[in-house]
């Protein structure tokens, strides 16, 4: 049995006839051909996988594809290209924000939804007070990104390249 499922991934709609039991993440490497997002531990506890649906970060290898039918999904390969990287990109290739890269395409999309969830004043487990501008302290980014493992432990050019892209960002 398969299932009729558009998904509108990078503001391009897909027709998708899969199994109503593809992951998100299945449906996006192996149907759409979009390879960007790894599958990393199939589990929801790495963060390789990691996408934005509607705004907000999701870990795709926890969810159906069946369930998005209507979302707006962004995918690494929405975020920028190699001719036009996004800020946030171009801040982790000059820090060193990646060592193997595996993780990489989820630690962009993870830190791209989470500067988005900053400047909605939405607070962590750290944030201080739950008024008033946020303060993007090392603990408060490595608190938000927590979902999201470097195996190369590459963190400090990661929370250095998320903290010069939200600067790039409030310009």
């Amino acid at each position: 049995m398969t299932l009729k499922t558009t998904l509108t991934v990078n503001d391009q709609e897909h027709d998708l006839d899969a199994d109503p039991r593809t992951s998100l993440l299945d449906a996006l490497r192996h149907h759409l051909g979009l390879t960007g997002s790894k599958k990393g531990c199939d589990h929801g506890q790495c963060g390789a996988c990691t996408i934005i649906i509607n705004g907000r970060r999701i870990n795709s290898c926890l969810t159906l594809a069946c369930m998005h039918d209507g979302d707006k999904i962004t995918t690494i390969e929405g975020i920028g290209t190699p001719e036009a990287l996004s800020a946030m990109q171009d801040a982790f290739v000059r820090n060193d924000g990646f060592q193997c890269g595996y993780c990489t395409s989820g630690q962009i999309c993870s830190a791209t939804a989470m500067l988005d969830e900053v400047k909605d004043g939405w607070p962590s487990n750290v944030t201080e007070a739950l008024e008033g501008d946020l303060e993007l302290t090392d603990a408060e980014i490595s608190e938000r990104m927590s979902g999201n493992l470097c195996r190369c432990s590459a963190y400090p050019g990661i929370v250095k390249a998320i903290r010069e892209a939200s600067k790039e960002d409030q310009r």
